[in-house]
């Protein structure tokens, strides 16, 4: 039997995802972790809905490695396409089997049952609840893989509740984030590292580390070199001391250039990710285009830039290993990543997410996690560890800079006949659990001869750096060049979209220089070359939205720009326009998006990861760019890392279609990508000139109205 979200086979059993407290409630259990994008609510809807059952009556617990059912990684917009399937599922099944044991008991039949608050009510008032059936039928509803032939069963009238979010009050009055969380008996720990991910030491001054007013402990094994305290304040001025007194070795990097002038000159591995002929005849070959265009387009590497620093709390246990609080996104890899490290079973680890304040991919939630796994079991302290802002901004993965070549032609009827795209990238996912060896900082320091796993990229049809890099139009005969870079100036890994916010951004911008070649409205040129009705319906609605038609001409200042994207090709829809005014600088003035994301499940959660993905791409796409030199990373502290201010964030109109008889679909990076695109288009049309390498900086505006006068392929 094919199982509609590849979470059950991992945990098959309605005991994995569902307990009947003593007390009467309702334990849910999620593998799926709130990382501030309001999941919980969502998943707890879900489960609620199928289930009969109100939230009041449940408890809710995501990601403790001892409990929850292993879901994989809070990741690639899945938490509602495979979390929702399984809990869909399993409240399917569960409400099922409960149901015929209500009916055997209430002797009716069960199209005649109600079920409210948890209770089975027959047609002659009579009622049963869960907790009560439970004691009685304790095996029948436990493989939720068994096949419910019955469709009466999924029918019974239950009431449907809209589940408000629960963890926002504790984070706006108390100890809501993971750095709020005290231990008994607790000690601090700040972990001292250089300039770079690889920097090394000439020595350690132990002597003086030692002396340092605050510092009540040293850890050193090998290169991990810890500073334990009692006071967090005097632990933190100690840290900024000890920095200086070491002299940092970093590794020979290249020096830094813009994107698209550095990933092509670096040793790759190339080779041809997909071609597809498509409709193509010997009048659509390359020779026989009326235009061809060729382009390129970069974004460079970008920081996660998350607010509150990389956090996490360790205990020692009774059975000689380690608790572990953490804010990441895999806490059963790092329970496994930790326990190989620290050469113990994963019964010896248990792993406990806490939320943490920012966080969209692999920043330094798991090795922050592994420092404080690794001093609580050497020294048996409760110890809370936090990084510095330098730490945040110059040791933790970044995401992968992309430099994006396109080359597209055009028949004499304004069609797209070929199209032919090059991306330079490095591995967008270096994970815990990613590779045969260990994906942690402090356990590279402290244990050397630990394998650092060998960079490899996810291929096609997900993709990392290839993610969104085949277009989403009726293109012609299609080629996508993939040249794989393993080796990196910085640290990278996981970071929202992956390859998608630079392939989009590249795709969109072509699609406007194209539309401008052969003298087309870039609206009806991309409706032109989509044939998906859905995609069509999100690019015409946001035409209306934003007035398109009305938007004036091009070189004005104000600037109006027009993008599409599906994610990974087969998740939500996005269409989005973008006003800008350009004068010292870009200002974004108004965002319209129309999103398609199926189903729509908790309506107020979806509308926030639209608006939030808007806004972190604006940030990307206009200010962010990590910064270097030979001695290590130079972008370490907000004011040579800007991101978009309060005073910056544009008015946003934001329409959700509601597709109910469609399946959900991720929704958590749909705009990450056409935001980029549309911001390009629209500085482009605002100045009358195309900057295609991000950031749009006033900077990087001047030095394309400067090559503007120089002859460019076409």
């Amino acid at each position: 039997m094919s199982l509609p979200s590849p979470s059950l086979s991992t945990a098959p059993l309605a005991k994995d995802w569902l307990r009947f407290s003593p007390e009467g409630l309702f334990e849910l259990r999620s593998g799926k972790v709130e990382l501030g994008q309001g999941i919980s609510a969502a998943l707890t809807q879900i489960a609620c809905n199928a289930l009969g059952i109100k939230a009041t009556q449940i408890i809710w617990l995501a990601g403790d490695t001892r409990y929850s059912p292993d879901e994989g990684f809070t990741a690639g917009s899945q938490s509602i396409e495979v979390g929702g399937q399984a809990w869909q599922r399993v409240g399917d099944i569960v409400r099922s089997h409960f149901a015929l044991a209500a009916a055997e008991q209430l002797s009716c039949e069960v199209s005649d049952l109600t079920l409210r608050d948890g209770a089975f009510q027959g047609p002659s008032g009579q009622q049963t609840t869960y907790h009560q059936l439970a004691q009685e039928n304790t095996l029948a509803w436990e493989d939720i893989r068994v096949d419910v032939e019955d469709p009466t069963l999924l029918t019974i009238t239950t009431q449907l509740e809209t589940v408000t979010r629960s963890d926002l009050w504790r984070k706006f009055t108390s100890d809501g984030f993971i750095h709020d969380r005290r231990l008994p008996d607790m000690w601090h720990a700040r972990i001292l590292r250089g300039p770079h991910p690889f920097s090394s030491a000439t020595e350690w001054p132990v002597e003086q580390l030692k002396k340092l007013k605050g510092v009540e402990k040293v850890l050193i094994q090998n290169s991990f070199v810890a500073l334990v305290g009692r006071d967090e304040g005097a632990l933190i001025k100690a840290h900024a001391q000890a920095r200086q007194l070491v002299s940092w070795i970093v590794p020979n990097i290249p020096a830094q250039q813009a994107a698209h002038v550095l990933l092509p000159s670096m040793d790759s591995k190339s080779s041809i990710a997909l071609h597809e002929t498509g409709q193509s005849t010997p009048s659509k070959s390359p020779g026989n285009d009326k235009h061809r265009l060729r382009r390129q387009y970069s974004r460079p590497y970008i920081a996660h830039a998350s607010i509150g620093p990389s956090c996490g709390l360790a205990c020692p246990t009774e059975n000689g290993g380690v608790q572990v609080w953490s804010h990441s996104q895999g806490v059963f890899t790092l329970r496994d990543q930790v326990a190989r490290a620290l050469k113990l079973s994963k019964q010896q680890v248990q792993v406990v997410h806490e939320p943490g304040a920012g966080c969209y991919g692999h920043n330094g939630a798991d090795d922050v996690a592994f420092d404080a796994a690794f001093i609580a079991h050497t020294w048996g302290l409760n110890v809370r560890v936090q990084w510095s802002r330098e730490d945040e901004l110059t040791v933790s993965p970044m995401g992968s800079a992309s430099s994006v070549e396109i080359q597209a032609g055009l028949s004499a009827e304004g069609f797209i006949q070929n199209w032919h795209v090059q991306v330079w990238s490095h591995a967008h996912v270096n994970r815990p659990g990613w590779g045969n060896g260990l994906q942690l900082l402090g356990a590279w320091q402290a244990f050397p001869d630990e394998q650092i796993p060998e960079p490899k990229d996810m291929p096609l049809p997900a993709g990392g750096g290839l993610r969104n890099a085949v277009p989403a139009y009726e293109v012609g005969e299609l080629t996508v060049e993939h040249h794989f870079l393993e080796k990196s100036p910085v640290r990278v890994s996981a970071l929202r979209s992956l390859g998608a916010h630079a392939n989009t951004f590249a795709i969109e911008c072509l699609m406007d220089e194209l539309s401008e070649v052969s003298g087309q409205d870039p609206v009806a040129f991309r409706l032109k070359h989509l044939t998906d009705p859905r995609a069509r319906h999100v690019v015409q609605k946001v035409a209306e939205m934003s007035n398109w038609h009305a938007r004036g001409h091009a070189g004005s200042g104000i600037g109006y720009g027009m993008a599409y994207g599906r994610y990974k090709n087969k998740a939500g829809y996005c269409a989005l326009v973008a006003k800008v005014e350009v004068s010292e600088r870009v200002k974004v003035l108004q965002v319209w998006s129309c999103v398609d994301a199926g189903k729509v499940v908790h309506l107020d959660g979806l509308r926030n990861q639209i608006e939030g993905g808007i806004l972190q791409a604006i940030s990307w796409s206009l200010h962010e760019s990590v910064l270097w030199t030979e001695q290590g990373i130079s972008s370490n502290e907000w004011e040579n890392y800007p991101i978009l201010s309060f005073l910056d964030v544009p008015e946003l109109d934001i329409h959700i279609v509601d597709e109910p008889n469609n399946p959900s679909l991720g929704s958590g990076e749909v705009v990450t990508g056409p935001c980029a695109g549309a911001l390009g288009n629209a500085v482009a049309h605002a100045l009358g000139v195309r900057a295609r390498h991000l950031p749009l900086t006033p900077e990087n505006l001047i030095l394309a109205m400067d090559q503007s006068h120089e002859p460019v392929t076409s």
